[in-house]
């Protein structure tokens, strides 16, 4: 049984986190730290947990008692959490946060995107859980960099619903201005442009093209729809059996033979990819939720490799919908 340690508790990511735990044959609570909740239930925070745990929030931790841990902290917490303290070696570390996704001398972190590094995930002690937007974006064009097919520059168009942006209330995420609302914010800007780049130079050596993403706020509470489109010489045909073979072993992502809807993948860790040629170009949709696929679910699909156990042990929870 994998003992689990949740390092900043209250927010979206973790409770989606600590229902799958929760849920999971191999994986046992051993607590859940939150520097404002010390001593609440953790269904006083994430209510819908009502009866199903009497787990308490702690604010002091034992790392002696967990196999990994879980950062669930705001971007630039976990950096600064590390840098002044330390675990012990044989606590393995998955981290949710930005901080360590882009590789750099000192950052022993593995990008944790089975899809691109499922072999080195397996071995490795410390993960940094990819991105929403990034995880999405990239499943749609992973096949074409993998197959050095990146010929020109890529268009991305995606909408996010309002749990990407956290759980503390903003102008842009209380409910009167979300409700029936669509907004477009750090177009051609966004954070997540980083990781995406890094791992398509990582399949695509000579990738030296422009990633041109608009990013959108929509009014749904939860899930992805990303659109890519970018120049492509090949059948519509061929550029299924490209996609159909590169995630023929990889079990949450699915190539559709037709159009998508968000709904076919909320509240689940799959991913849906479809695609359209037009003239010249590729058009590929690629369909996830942003909650479990683009964050909790997918860090307990890496616990899973890193731990020998079966990808998808414990994802087939569905989780409750905001």
């Amino acid at each position: 049984m994998i003992k689990v340690g949740i390092i900043g508790g209250a927010g979206y990511t973790a409770g989606e986190l600590i229902r799958i735990l929760l849920n999971h044959p191999q994986a046992e609570i051993g607590f859940v730290q939150s520097s404002s909740n010390g001593g609440n239930l953790l269904s006083d925070v994430h209510t819908d947990l009502l009866g199903d745990t009497n787990i308490r929030f702690v604010t002091e931790v034992d790392y002696s008692l967990i196999d990994v841990a879980f950062f669930c902290m705001g971007h630039g917490k976990s950096k600064e959490f590390f840098q002044k303290n330390s675990l012990p070696e044989n606590v393995k570390i998955i981290d949710l946060s930005h901080d360590f996704r882009i590789k750099h001398e000192g950052n022993d972190f593995v990008y944790g995107l089975p899809e691109l590094n499922r072999e080195s995930i397996c071995k490795s002690s410390k993960i940094a859980n990819p991105g929403c937007f990034a995880t999405g974006i990239q499943l749609a064009i992973l096949p074409l960099a993998a197959a050095g097919l990146i010929k020109d520059e890529l268009h991305v168009n995606a909408i996010t619903g309002s749990t990407g942006a956290g759980q503390s209330p903003g102008e842009t995420s209380h409910f009167s201005w979300r409700n029936n609302n669509v907004s477009v914010y750090k177009a051609f800007g966004h954070q997540h442009l980083g990781e995406i780049r890094q791992s398509l130079k990582q399949l695509q050596p000579d990738f030296n093209f422009d990633i041109n993403f608009i990013p959108v706020r929509g009014n749904h509470t939860r899930g992805i729809f990303a659109s890519v489109y970018t120049k492509f010489d090949g059948s519509l045909e061929e550029a299924v059996q490209l996609y159909q073979d590169y995630y023929e072993s990889h079990p949450f992502v699915f190539v559709s033979k037709s159009n998508p809807d968000l709904k076919q993948v909320v509240n689940t860790n799959k991913a849906i990819v479809y695609l359209e040629k037009h003239g010249n170009k590729l058009m590929i949709l690629s369909v996830t939720d942003n909650l479990l696929k683009g964050a909790s679910g997918q860090a307990v699909q890496n616990m899973n490799l890193m731990f020998g156990l079966e990808e998808m042990m414990g994802l087939g929870l569905k989780a409750v919908a905001f």
